[in-house]
């Protein structure tokens, strides 16, 4: 059995953000996504954990991302609250803004979140999670570059175009869901082609526009969206929500500004927030959280499975035993400690 170790989260945390601050990001931004990082490796999300580190000094040495960014928050009396992420990661720039988010939401019964020229690329449960802590419901979405052919296309157009939605459960862990558009995330093809796997047919074309199994020639090619005509509808709803409509780039502008994929991708992000209760209104048939439970109880009921289970039970088990990793991935952490962003091939 290959070696492996162990951390507790936030022995993991801390090492990560000193790995990422000797890289030259400021504490604040290395911190902020540190915690993304570790929550992904946390949650058994490999494609969103410590895998991340090298390209976000690559991407950072690059000169793609502003390492020392300092978000700014822009707040009236409406509903849209505005995050200028100022070239910088949108880790930090979303926590700049949730507590404004939430507290217009409070205020009025939904709100929304702007975070404009941002770089981004984790997953997007985290921010409907911090929403759920607050009693909130919340919708997230982002564009990425332009990896993903439209259903009937062949040549890439959209990005891989993340969707979450959270919904608070008093007393237990949240109803979360947060998918790519795509078949799969890019970073599991990645994660692929390190490890010298074929893909399963259907996940992606080559640059001729062929059915391929090669992680190699599917990262040249085009990924497919899930569902065929429904998952490239909801990819290009993205688009213009979160790209077009805040005045941010889509995921063809992005890649136009990036000129290759090896790079974090740079847009904006629309997260959406609602009060459960002040939409439910007097006279209303009872508390929504307590009808919602009688809903998910009867599909637990039914013996389905609700979405993020697995991610729960990961987490219950990194913070009983500490998050593992392999021989290799310790070794890469420990090389970019050592080495810094010198260490790093753009």
């Amino acid at each position: 059995m290959p070696n492996t170790s162990s951390m507790t989260p936030n022995a993991l945390t801390g090492f990560v953000s000193d790995i990422l601050a000797g890289g030259g990001l400021s504490r604040p931004q290395a911190e902020a996504l540190a915690r993304v990082i570790v929550a992904g490796e946390r949650d058994g999300c490999k494609s969103h954990g410590v895998y991340r580190v090298e390209g976000i000094l690559r991407t950072l040495k690059a000169g793609k991302v502003r390492g020392d960014a300092v978000p700014v928050l822009q707040t009236g009396d409406g509903a849209i609250v505005r995050v200028d992420a100022g070239g910088g990661f949108s880790n930090l720039a979303f926590e700049t803004g949730l507590p404004a988010l939430v507290e217009r939401t409070r205020t009025l019964g939904l709100a929304a979140l702007v975070i404009n020229d941002c770089t981004h690329f984790s997953a997007l449960w985290h921010e409907v999670e911090a929403l759920t802590g607050h009693g909130l419901a919340g919708i997230a979405m982002c564009p990425s570059y332009a990896t993903v052919a439209p259903a009937g296309g062949v040549e890439p157009l959209l990005g891989t175009n993340p969707f979450a939605f959270g919904w608070p459960r008093p007393g237990g862990a949240p109803y979360v869901f947060d998918f790519a558009t795509s078949v799969v995330a890019r970073g599991e093809i990645e994660l692929y082609r390190r490890s010298g796997r074929e893909l399963p047919e259907g996940w992606a074309v080559d640059a001729q526009g062929r059915p391929t199994t090669d992680p190699e020639a599917a990262l040249a090619g085009a990924m497919l969206t899930f569902g065929s005509y429904k998952g490239s509808a909801i990819s290009t709803m993205i688009e213009l929500l979160a790209g077009t409509m805040i005045d941010d780039f889509t995921s063809r502008e992005a890649l136009d500004w990036l000129g290759t994929t090896k790079y974090a991708p740079k847009h904006g992000e629309l997260i959406l927030a609602f009060d459960p209760k002040r939409f439910a209104g007097a006279g209303s048939k009872g508390n929504p959280l307590d009808r919602a439970e009688i809903l998910l109880d009867a599909i637990v009921g039914q013996g389905a499975r609700l979405p993020s289970q697995r991610r729960y039970t990961a987490r219950a088990r990194s913070a009983e035993n500490g998050i593992v990793l392999s021989e290799q991935e310790r070794a890469e952490l420990d090389r970019l400690m050592r080495e810094g962003i010198a260490g790093v091939t753009e």
